[in-house]
């Protein structure tokens, strides 16, 4: 079974809280984008699990990778049998897009089909919480306002907007607890899915922002650089994703957003068609 793991990229993004045992919680927006992985799950040939990973080199052993978890997960709960599983990594890391998230929120929904467990929704999304904050968000891939530790999704109604999306991540990265290490404890100035609300082209004088990008940018400057060449370029909203230090930038103009991907020749970068917001 061939899935193709999907990007998030987050609007707004405010850390409201610390709590007592190091976690904060958060309020966003996650939209899922078409920037993919590719993931084979097959039943093993041997006795054993196996993993194989191509595309962007993954510094991570077996026992840490996500999808090798998600399938260790899936078989302490469910005794289910060995697999091969094949993984081409296409999203960066260290981007604030969600593709290890994602990877291990569709390794769960394969297993389940593929072993006929006969899990809903909920009940992945649960089990998926255990493997990260961001993965029951995959389960559902759809705009969701995220709370908590970002565990608690709500689906939002986004505004109409067709338009186009590029992304791109620089060639340097910042870590998660480098991020959270000087991140701004703040709470937007209301209810984000109701901000969401508001034409695109408002979001910015909304004061939609992202939390992190003030502490990003003092270590990572080219993350101020890429929202600028985007603007110029014609983005109608640019913003960090997540924790960094991929940015993106959404567009009315297909050429505009052509010739901003131009820019950004020495830079992995994302071009797609974006719709949102329709029924």
């Amino acid at each position: 079974m061939v899935v193709f793991p999907n990007a998030k990229i987050n609007i707004g993004l405010y850390v409201t809280s610390t709590l007592p045992n190091g976690y904060h919680t958060i309020e966003t927006i996650m939209l899922p984008i078409g920037w993919s992985d590719i993931l084979e799950i097959v039943p093993a040939r041997g006795e054993q699990t196996t993993l194989t990973v191509t595309g962007r080199k993954v510094d991570c052993p077996l026992e840490k990778n996500l999808v090798f978890r998600a399938w260790q997960l899936m078989h302490d709960r469910f005794g289910i049998g060995a697999v091969d599983m094949y993984l081409h990594k296409i999203i960066p890391d260290g981007a604030g897009l969600g593709g290890g998230s994602a990877d291990a929120a569709f390794t769960l929904m394969v297993l389940n089909d593929l072993f006929e467990i006969g899990l809903g929704k909920g009940a992945l999304a649960e089990l998926a919480s255990s493997l990260g904050a961001d993965c029951p968000f995959f389960i559902y891939n759809k705009p969701m306002l995220a709370e908590g530790i970002g565990e608690r999704l709500t689906e939002v109604k986004m505004p109409e907007f067709g338009g186009y999306i590029v992304v791109v991540k620089p060639q340097r990265s910042v870590s998660t607890a480098q991020a959270y290490g000087h991140v701004e404890i703040a709470s937007p100035p209301q209810k984000l899915s109701d901000m969401i609300s508001s034409p695109v082209s408002l979001w910015k004088s909304t004061g939609i922002r992202n939390g992190f990008e003030q502490s990003v940018v003092t270590l990572l400057p080219e993350v101020e650089e890429i929202k600028r060449k985007l603007i110029d370029a014609g983005a109608i909203y640019t913003s960090m994703s997540g924790s960094g230090s991929a940015v993106y930038g959404l567009f009315t103009d297909d050429k505009k957003s052509q010739q901003a991907v131009r820019k950004f020749t020495d830079m992995s970068v994302y071009f797609s068609p974006l719709l949102f917001g329709t029924r």
